[in-house]
């Protein structure tokens, strides 16, 4: 692979013009794709085939109208008073007209009329049912139905709007999420020693966001995209594209501060790095295409936006970086007596670097340093154990916003069960009985009402009320309204009674009994996601082991590598419950309110952690592995490797934390979530696994961590991705191999000395 690559470097770097101008083309046609087809989103969260999103179906086939979006308004009067004032009551019911001469509009209930009064007088509710769903609905439907309430709140009332019509994740990016590239710029500037490198690396990171983020919009403007799911692409494109890019470059200049030609060091550069960088990026790659596997249509989506996203970061590391190489020439040398040729220098004859000097440190006593670095992630780790999962709503929306004012003051005066009401449909009844079957449905979920408000004898735990209502001739939907919100387990208990209890009602009614509504997709969905959540982790995990045993043909470094994955990942759940969930500093990460964990974020960290977790992998051990099959010791390999790898890998890391921690300025819960828990999860994974634990279990291990057995060496296929081929002296130049060319031992390979390991 490395020669291949050496020669794609190389064809690039001479056919510069080309290169850029097919980048130019490509970029310009995705986007004339876009401005052609336009964007479109739709933020709901359904799993086809379910039992709630099949009820869901059929109830749009039987009913469009009930099926449709549905809001909910608030009317609250002045403390000391109450609703049922004349002048109030007039306000409401011209309120309510108004509010039904509004745009798809198909019925408003009046609050007199249904009794949607508090207990205390104070707030009467009104709700509002459009004949379109969420997706169909204006821009400014919010805005006209709030305009509709102005006769309310001239008359002094307090009216707030909201309901499942405007429960929306839309995402919107602004400035504030480029601040991470504002640093990245500055990592670079440092890192690289020159700001012509680092507009480089910029530029290209920057190129490649553009053509895979486009792209994506332009393929998912066939299918179902949510509004998340470019965010994802762009906070993880933009990530692994600087650093892609900065690999390879770092070791351009490192071989140019040496003497190389810029050709030959360019092509080289691509052969060598560009290698892990293909092998670091696929695992990143397979780990968000895996997230297919799990059946849900806009997670599938998500991950195989981000997964396009990363390959175009890969395409333009590997080509269109070395062709502005050529652009630059000599000019990427570092100037003699600069910081960064004295850094190289040092480097090449062996001198302590801060990395080498902290390999020291955390290698002196290697069993203390693993020992207190495994009990601190554990420490980490332990609110992980408490992980509840469930979907955002409007009780997650935005403080101050009307979705979430609405939703506060429904619990206040009406119960937290009204934010979430569960639809039971009977369908298929006879027509004859179909009242008495669904009056039996009513009566065996939520019981005879008792003499006190709020009571009732017989029917489930945990249900305010249930009222049926006939939908067609055969088809009758029961509206259960649970005493508890759609986010507690109590909740979830009462879905899954219902369903316990279907079997018995469809023998007694003769019809089909299905419970649905937004909630109970809402519950299905984070179902599913948290029982696909071990196996989709034993997967990552598995695939791990897999590629890093052909990258390193060792036994116990992959494993080594898997469990130091598996400690980042708690780690980083527990550092999100702890945030989230508990409600830890919630101010401090701008978190509007501790709920559950969002049920993406989970298998999403897993995806993208995975492959960030093995990129670093890669980068450090190959060097330390290159200097050990050169003669060194165990620990003087491990030495070895930090010395060329440490500088690179920290800014890496910096970079890409600073790009993830710019996204916590969006609102929008799934977004949140997933950037803080990757953000704090590269900082574990680079800086106490990669860079402090790695070092003292390979000196712990010994020369055990290289072993393979003969059988092994003999059946696993060679991926060179640490370039020795490159090495191999023969008649194409010491820094060419012909295609079929034999390879040395690596042990034995020519024109490599022990400072030169590449890996960059």
């Amino acid at each position: 692979m490395s020669t291949l690559l050496q020669r794609l470097g190389r064809a690039s770097f001479r056919n510069r013009w080309v290169v850029v101008a097919v980048w130019v083309l490509v970029l310009a046609g995705v986007a004339a794709a876009v401005l052609v087809r336009g964007l479109s989103f739709d933020d709901r969260f359904t799993i086809p085939g379910s039992e709630s999103q099949q009820a869901l179906d059929r109830l749009t086939e039987v009913s469009p109208a009930a099926a449709g979006a549905s809001a909910q308004v608030v009317f609250i009067a002045p403390d000391g008073s109450g609703v049922a004032d004349p002048a109030y009551q007039q306000a409401i019911e011209s309120t309510v007209q108004a509010m039904g001469q509004v745009a798809d509009v198909g019925a408003v209930v009046d609050p007199f009329q249904s009794q949607a009064i508090s207990l205390d007088g104070r707030a009467a509710l009104a709700n509002v049912q459009y004949t379109v769903n969420n997706t169909l609905l204006a821009d400014d439907a919010l805005e006209q139905l709030q305009e509709a309430t102005t006769a309310a709140s001239d008359a002094g009332l307090t009216v707030d709007v909201g309901g499942n019509a405007f429960q929306t994740t839309a995402v919107t990016v602004g400035p504030l999420e480029f601040v991470g590239v504002a640093v990245a710029v500055a990592v670079l500037a440092i890192a690289l020693g020159s700001l012509l490198a680092a507009g480089m690396n910029l530029l290209t990171a920057l190129v490649g966001v553009a053509v895979g983020l486009l792209g994506f919009l332009a393929i998912g403007s066939f299918t179902t995209l949510s509004s998340s799911a470019p965010t994802l692409a762009l906070m993880i494109g933009l990530a692994v594209g600087i650093d892609y890019t900065l690999f390879i470059l770092s070791r351009h200049r490192t071989q140019l501060a040496a003497g190389a030609d810029p050709e030959q060091s360019a092509g080289r550069a691509v052969g060598t790095a560009g290698s892990a960088v293909v092998f670091a990026g696929l695992t990143v790659v397979v780990a968000l295409a895996g997230l297919s596997v799990v059946g849900i249509p806009f997670l599938t989506v998500m991950g195989l936006g981000a997964a396009g996203t990363v390959l175009v970061a890969v395409a333009v590391a590997l080509t269109l970086v070395p062709a502005l190489m050529g652009f630059a020439g000599a000019r990427l040398t570092p100037k003699p007596g600069s910081r960064t040729a004295r850094l190289e220098a040092a480097s090449a004859s062996g001198g302590r670097s801060l990395g080498v000097r902290w390999a020291a440190l955390v290698t002196r006593l290697p069993w203390l340093t693993a020992l207190l670095v495994v009990a601190g992630l554990l420490v980490v780790a332990l609110p992980t154990t408490k992980l509840e999962l469930a979907l955002p709503d409007n009780g997650t929306a935005a403080e101050g916003s009307s979705q979430r004012a609405t939703y506060e003051a429904v619990a206040e005066y009406f119960g937290p069960g009204l934010n979430g009401p569960l639809v039971v449909l009977l369908d298929g009844v006879d027509a004859a009985d179909g009242q008495a079957g669904a009056q039996a449905v009513a009566q065996a979920v939520g019981g005879t009402p008792g003499l006190l408000p709020g009571t009732s004898t017989g029917g489930l735990d945990d249900v305010l009320a249930a009222v049926p209502q006939q939908l067609g001739e055969t088809t009758w939907l029961i509206q259960v309204i649970p005493e508890s919100g759609p986010q507690d387990e109590a909740t979830t208990r009462l879905v899954g009674d219902i369903r316990d209890l279907a079997p018995q009602l469809e023998q007694q009614t003769g019809g089909t009994i299905a419970v649905t509504g937004q909630t109970a997709v809402a519950i299905d969905v984070s179902s599913t996601l948290g029982a696909a959540l071990v196996p989709f982790a034993l997967v990552v995990v598995g695939l791990s082991v897999v590629l890093l045993l052909l990258v390193f043909r060792s036994v116990l470094v992959p494993v080594k590598a898997a469990l130091g994955f598996l400690l980042s990942v708690v780690a980083s759940f527990g550092a999100v419950v702890a945030v989230f969930q508990w409600g830890w500093l919630i101010d401090l990460f701008g978190v509007a309110s501790a709920g559950p964990v969002v049920s993406l974020m989970p298998i999403i960290l897993i995806a993208v952690l995975f492959g960030l977790a093995m990129d670093y992998e890669v980068f450090l051990v190959s060097r330390m592995r290159e200097a050990y099959v050169h003669g060194a010791s165990p620990r003087e390999a491990v030495l070895e490797g930090m010395r060329h790898a440490a500088r690179v890998v920290t800014a890496a890391a910096l970079i890409m934390f600073s790009v993830f921690a710019s996204f916590l300025t969006i609102d929008e819960p799934v977004v949140k979530s997933i950037a803080f828990g990757l953000a704090v999860g590269v900082l574990i994974d680079a800086f106490l696994v990669r860079m402090t634990l790695v070092p003292a279990v390979l000196v712990l291990m010994g020369r055990s961590a290289w072993w393979l057995p003969r059988w092994a060496e003999k059946v696993l296929p060679d991926l060179d991705v640490e370039g020795a081929k490159l090495d191999a002296p023969t008649r194409h130049g010491a820094h060419e191999a012909p295609e079929d060319g034999p390879r040395e031992p690596a042990a034995a390979a020519g024109g490599r000395g022990r400072h030169e390991a590449p890996g960059d």
